[in-house]
């Protein structure tokens, strides 16, 4: 008796001992991946940084932009008029060395971009200088701001209604397999070859053009209707043809993708068992199919909501619809390197954090999944 009063302790020692070690391990496995992923950030930034500015050229541009708005300025201001060629000259250089200055544009480049690349991470996008119809410059994150939720209402709505479609015609068809249906999504899924702005362009000149049901393109009619019914109406109309060169571009080879997926797992031998069972259909499909696909399908409609924060710079340029990815496209014509960085930032934040996130779900949905070293040993 006594020896076992001793003993007793020793299981709790060990139970604590054993959960102590798995906050370390967890601990130690999240410091890692935030540092790696902050490593990957910045790296990513960086290069953005350097190629969007092209090594200092872009930057160059801006000189000339800053010397020629100086030097029609100074020569087009009647109060200047009296001043001699030489004077003029000597304030057009204190002009321009005074922006440059501004800007920061008088450091050399490595020092520049390094300076560039501190204001990226800290979300300081500063102002875009190309993208104001005034010449004026404009906050990115003002720009960024106001484009996002047009890009966010089409692809946002779109790809979520699609995801959700794709997986329940993906789940009927794994059990039809060889029906015609089947056949026919097998027969059609090479459509996603073509991207989706190439649909967009027949749709437009069939519905737009030929039939004239349809509007071109842009987000609402001009000018937009005041009332919030009309309005909601204007915006569903123009959304009719973006979406259905989505789903065309998207839809058949989504169901054949996740269908394939679903048959794999349907050939498993405890579902044969679950079948043998008696259990219904639903209930093979929800627990013994569905299930273990989670972490897939959590991480498919994971990196389509990232997907979306981006948008689709030729697809929205083709409906001409007042996007995030029609701005980058414009930012990009026009060398705006804040514009180009700043949805970059963006992107790479979102990607980061939702890696990181999703490796505590796999462990949260599937018990096979472990967090760390968890279960090496």
């Amino acid at each position: 008796m006594a020896e076992s009063t001793l003993q007793s302790p020793v299981p709790v020692v060990a139970k604590k001992k054993s959960s102590e070690s798995a906050v370390l391990r967890v601990g130690k496995y999240m410091a890692v991946r935030l540092l790696t992923m902050a490593f990957t950030v910045v790296v990513g930034l960086y290069l953005t940084i350097l190629i969007a500015n092209m090594g200092g050229y872009v930057d160059e541009i801006r000189r000339g932009e800053i010397r020629e708005n100086i030097q029609q300025a100074v020569m087009n201001d009647q109060s200047l008029r009296n001043l001699t060629g030489d004077q003029k000259l000597k304030l057009i250089e204190e002009r321009v060395s005074n922006e440059e200055e501004r800007l920061g544009l008088n450091r050399p480049f490595a020092i520049r971009s390094v300076a560039f690349l501190k204001d990226a991470i800290t979300l300081n996008l500063g102002f875009a200088e190309f993208m104001n119809a005034d010449n004026g410059s404009r906050s990115v994150r003002i720009i960024v701001l106001e484009r996002l939720p047009s890009t966010l209402v089409l692809f946002g709505t779109t790809n979520i209604i699609l995801f959700f479609v794709t997986l329940f015609w993906a789940l009927t068809l794994s059990r039809h397999y060889g029906s015609w249906l089947d056949r026919f999504i097998v027969a059609t899924s090479p459509m996603s070859a073509a991207p989706g702005w190439f649909y967009g362009i027949f749709l437009i000149v069939f519905f737009a053009a030929y039939l004239k049901v349809l509007p071109f393109g842009g987000m609402v009619d001009v000018p937009p209707p005041d009332n919030r019914i009309e309005y909601g109406l204007s915006l569903l109309k123009h959304m009719l043809l973006p979406t259905l060169a989505i789903a065309m571009n998207q839809l058949t080879f989504a169901i054949y993708n996740n269908r394939t997926f679903f048959l794999i797992y349907s050939s498993e031998d405890y579902v044969e068992m679950a079948k043998a069972k008696g259990l219904t259909s639903r209930e093979v499909e929800r627990k013994y199919i569905l299930r273990p696909t989670l972490p897939t399908n959590i991480t498919n409609f994971a990196f389509l909501l990232i997907g979306v924060w981006g948008g689709a710079p030729i697809f929205e340029g083709v409906f001409n619809w007042p996007g995030l990815g029609r701005t980058t496209l414009v930012a990009a014509g026009l060398f705006d390197t804040p514009v180009i960085v700043g949805t970059t930032v963006i992107f790479a934040y979102l990607l980061a954090m939702t890696v990181f996130l999703l490796d505590f779900v796999y462990a949260l949905v599937d018990p096979r999944v472990k967090i760390g070293n968890e279960g090496s040993n």
